[in-house]
């Protein structure tokens, strides 16, 4: 198969392609406002549309919130499914919009040319890359390479209340040999990056009792135990003072990366000073002897997300309050389980209390860890193939964050996933003026041509 006439077809067709792309943006499908459900029904109908017109066979499939788009293309050789979603966030606040954020253009800047509008980076943009990918192929070729079926969410946005029950009551369709999913970023903006780590969570909230009542402290203080005072002495034994985790047990399930990964972030040379010095840090405050990308990504952390308690308004009020609260998370790793963590962290915190206080834990859950194995053959056909299209050297990095479709697809279709995302960290995803670079949406257009000839 010829790829240079498939790359020559995407440069030539490149206004056509963004064309479609701003035509989708116009339609406002934020998934988490019910007055927009006749829109993200709309985007649903235009992707079915767009997919026939290329060859697949694709249909809007019914949930209880909206709907999903599934088409397949192909019966024979290697089968890969490729995820996106079609919703979007909303717009609020829209003052602080430069322009309509559902009446897109493409716009110069001193960084080069975007498409500005909403959802233009997450991920409407994102998952065009694909289908203008396989556009293009079809118009060479005549047909797509191999079995491809194509996956889009509806409710990305709002917590996909409705992907986990569909997945599994249609596994058998779904599964594939590996899921791609291009819903990330680039490492930097020359840099392209396949993400192999997601952390995971686990969460819940704490409240410490002490007294029946909030108390006068010129009367009872003293004698009477301080919930806050409690809740601060506990939590500040979190970490040791060399920023280690304390709870027993808490690394027992953490991997070390492999030496390649390591080396290979190493050579990524991340600006650890300017990362934290443009949020007005300097020093790293987590484990000593990691480096810091090491712990955004591939690093268990304990946080403490919010702590409040007493009389917190204006002017003073000398209370010693009868309870004490504070919302804690847990970043997790490796093959940490979130129950466990969270069963340990309460066992730890209850063993700490003094008499007369007791701690009652509440929305406690989470989410398990994503590690894919780079030892599949088609990891490695995808960096190269990405290395070529951006003439750097693609790496495998980690994801600070979590992105649970990763680990759906691994423990219900029993599958690993490959994130390449073209995104950069200026595109405002989620926030006012969101934009996607016009280099981002032509190269990972290519970049997905590539992909598909290495892996079929």
């Amino acid at each position: 198969m010829s790829l240079q006439s498939v790359l020559d077809t995407i440069d030539q067709s490149l206004p056509e392609a963004t064309d479609r792309l701003l035509e989708l943006l116009r339609i406002p499908s934020i998934s988490t406002d019910p007055a927009f459900k006749a829109d993200c029904d709309r985007a649903a109908d235009w992707l079915v549309k767009d997919l026939e017109e290329i060859g697949f066979t694709a249909a809007k499939r019914a949930t209880p919130g909206h709907p999903m788009v599934v088409a397949h293309s192909g019966t024979t050789g290697p089968h890969i499914l490729f995820y996106g979603h079609y919703d979007v966030q909303p717009v609020d606040p829209l003052n602080l919009w430069d322009r309509d954020p559902f009446d897109p253009q493409v716009q110069d800047t001193a960084k080069g040319k975007v498409i500005r509008g909403r959802g233009s980076a997450d991920d409407k943009g994102q998952l065009m890359t694909f289908i203008e990918a396989c556009r293009s192929w079809k118009t060479v070729h005549g047909a797509l390479p191999g079995r491809i079926t194509i996956f889009l969410e509806g409710e990305e946005e709002s917590g996909s209340p409705s992907l986990i029950p569909f997945m599994r009551e249609n596994a058998d369709e779904l599964r594939a040999d590996i899921a791609l999913i291009c819903d990330t970023g680039m490492f930097d903006p020359k840099t392209p990056a396949i993400v192999t780590m997601l952390r995971g969570l686990a969460k819940c909230e704490i409240t410490v009792h002490a007294a029946n009542k909030d108390l006068h402290s010129g009367m009872f203080g003293g004698p009477a135990i301080n919930p806050i005072r409690v809740l601060a002495k506990i939590l500040g034994n979190l970490h040791d003072d060399q920023g280690r985790v304390t709870i027993p047990g808490f690394y027992d399930d953490v991997e070390e990366l492999p030496d390649a990964v390591r080396q290979q972030w190493q050579n990524l040379a991340f600006d650890h000073a300017g990362f934290l010095g443009e949020v007005g840090l300097s020093v790293p405050a987590g484990e000593q002897d990691r480096t810091p990308l090491e712990m955004i990504w591939s690093r268990p952390t304990a946080e403490i997300n919010g702590i409040w308690g007493g009389y917190t308004g204006a002017g003073f009020k000398t209370v010693l309050p009868a309870e004490a609260h504070a919302k804690i998370s847990f970043r997790l790793v490796s093959k940490m389980d979130h129950e466990k963590i969270s069963a340990s962290f309460q066992q730890w915190f209850t063993a700490q209390l003094p008499a007369d206080c007791t701690v009652e834990f509440k929305d406690v859950n989470g989410s398990p860890a994503s590690t894919m194995s780079i030892d599949d053959p088609a990891f490695e056909k995808a960096r190269r193939a990405l290395s070529e299209e951006w003439g750097t050297e693609a790496a495998y990095v980690g994801s600070g964050g979590s992105i649970p479709i990763a680990g759906y697809f691994k423990d219900i279709l029993g599958m690993d996933a490959m994130l390449i995302g073209f995104g950069r960290d200026d595109d405002q995803m989620h926030s006012p003026n969101e934009k996607y670079d016009m280099e981002s949406f032509h190269k990972g257009i290519r970049s997905w041509a590539r992909v598909l000839e290495k892996l079929m």
